[in-house]
Order: structure tokens, then sequence, then C-alpha cells
């Protein structure tokens, strides 16, 4: 199932051609992976907090396919593709109406307090699928 997150393209996150500035992407899908772990019931603070795990992203395949300009307003639809014991990938694409505009492979990995990766807890995991 897919989860999506509205935002809107402001000034600031343009460059001087007045098109999306390139890095502002990851702060879309960033806020919008953010958004979809809290609608699961995660609380990424108590994780933290009360097991020393923290996501962090390991590796990303992105793609820019059109710009965005400003005042756009945009989705960003967030799937999860794969999850395994220390895994997980998921699929993220940035769209303006119909229009994709950029797409990103993610896979994220949980981090111990000691900033080693460690298995995604068995409720964590039950809870991503």
């Amino acid at each position: 199932m897919a989860h999506i997150f509205t935002c809107r393209v402001y000034y600031e996150d343009t460059d001087l051609a007045g098109i999306v500035y390139h890095a502002n992407y990851l702060k879309f899908i960033e806020r919008a992976r953010s958004e979809w772990v809290k609608s699961l019931g995660i609380d990424q603070v108590a994780m933290k907090r009360d097991e020393g795990l923290a996501f962090a992203v390991r590796q990303m395949e992105i793609d820019f396919l059109t710009p965005g300009r400003f005042d756009d307003e945009l989705t960003v639809e967030t799937r999860t593709e794969a999850v395994t014991g220390a895994r997980l990938t998921l699929k993220q694409e940035v769209r303006r109406g119909a229009e994709v505009l950029f797409t990103a492979r993610v896979v994220l990995v949980t981090l111990s307090d000691t900033g080693h990766p460690v298995r995604l807890p068995h409720k964590l995991r039950l809870q991503l699928h």
C-alpha cells in the first residue's frame, strides 16, 4: 500500500532558473518517509530513546525525469519494495499531478547507538510490511 505526502514548491526550493534545485528532492522524499513511518505508528524518537535504534540511508538510486517549478503542488508516493532482516527498500516517486518528476529507490538500515548496523527488530519488520 502506498503512502502519499503532499508538499508545495516554495521560492526557496528553486534555483536561479526557477526550477526545483536537485538536492531539494531529497528533502521532499525524506519528509515523506518520516510521515510514512509515523503513519505506521512507529515513534522514531522513542525508538532511539528506548532501544537505541535509528534508521539511516544506506543506498539511494535516483532519477531526475523532469523539473518541478515554483508553486507546483507535488505528491510523494512511498511504497515498500522489500523488507529483509537488516534492510528496508523503498520506492519513492515525486509527481506533479500524474506526471512523474523524480524517482528514488532507497535502502534503509537500522543503526545502534554505536553507529553499527543491526537487524531490524521483528516487531518493526511486521509493521513495515
